[in-house]
């Protein structure tokens, strides 16, 4: 597991700032955390070295790109052996239906958020890319009605946990 680094106040106000608008310009970012832009430009290429900001994603509307409808698969593979769960990962992220895979514990082993035009591309895509394959051993669809984001995401607040006793 990686380990968390130090944040100081101005590093989770640009963290914060960025999440909520990722294009944010270093000029404008540094004015709303009271800080120089070359200083703001030096901490943002700090969070990225040491891996906090992975990268910039662009967000899409899949209604408006013909996947009006998603849905969440939970999928059980057996035998559950990594050389089967190679290439079942490696199949399902390359779906072009696939938003998400998630390896889970539990009674399923993936959940898998999916985008795909209307119920019959749904029940083709379970069908010919999941039940049909000889290590998936059951499929069970949940349709999403809505979706939120959330977060930021920022590290927990150290204020909310116990002390710690040596």
């Amino acid at each position: 597991m990686a380990e968390s680094i130090a944040l100081d106040p101005v590093d989770l106000r640009i963290l914060r700032l960025l999440q909520n608008d990722a294009r944010t310009t270093y000029r404008d970012l540094a004015a709303d955390v009271g800080i120089a832009a070359s200083t703001c430009l030096d901490r943002v290429a700090r969070l990225r070295r040491s891996g906090v900001i992975l990268g910039h994603r662009l967000a899409l509307d899949p209604a408006r790109l013909g996947r009006g409808l998603q849905a969440l698969l939970s999928v059980q593979v057996r035998p559950h052996r990594r050389e089967l769960i190679s290439t079942f990962v490696e199949r399902i992220r390359a779906l072009p239906e696939s938003r998400a895979l998630f390896h889970l514990t539990g009674p399923d082993d993936y959940l898998v958020h999916v985008a795909v035009a209307d119920t019959a591309d749904l029940q083709r895509l379970v069908i010919d890319e999941f039940t049909s394959r000889p290590e998936v051993a059951r499929v069970e669809t949940r349709l999403i009605f809505q979706q939120w984001e959330c977060g930021p995401l920022l590290p927990p607040d150290r204020r909310d946990q116990p002390a710690q006793t040596h």
